[in-house]
């Protein structure tokens, strides 16, 4: 005996094969989700001393529980980012160009911000 698909067959598998995989995508994204309710975001603008934006200024964001650090060399408006940040643990930020130091400033636990701003003035020692 031959089996042949007609139709009908083909749509319904194709549309099962269509609503599996976005069930699937679906949980994926909840758990994207709960990772970016635990997430946050730091930025702000690297400033010299007479409030122009410092192009190469190297801004450090410690992981004060791990001790970890990245790094941010800014461009030339000045401007940085990190983000991926857990609301549990406290970072602290600095910024460093030639001579030139700002910070630290600390990014508390206490501070519910998602997207917080901390803008960094340098000053020379």
């Amino acid at each position: 005996m031959r089996y042949t698909w007609n139709g009908l067959q083909v749509v319904v598998v194709i549309v099962t094969l269509v609503l599996s995989a976005n069930l699937f995508a679906q949980s994926k994204s909840r758990e994207e989700r709960r990772a970016e309710a635990n997430s946050r975001a730091v930025q702000g603008l690297v400033t010299g001393a007479k409030d122009q934006p410092v192009t190469g200024a190297v801004v450090q964001l410690k992981d004060m529980r791990t001790l970890q650090v990245r790094s941010y060399i800014t461009q030339s408006d000045g401007a940085y980012h990190f983000s991926g940040l857990r609301m549990d643990i406290e970072y602290q930020v600095t910024a460093k160009s030639d001579d030139a130091t700002a910070g630290p400033r600390n990014l508390s636990i206490f501070d519910t911000r998602k997207d917080a701003v901390m803008n960094l003035k340098l000053e020379k020692k």
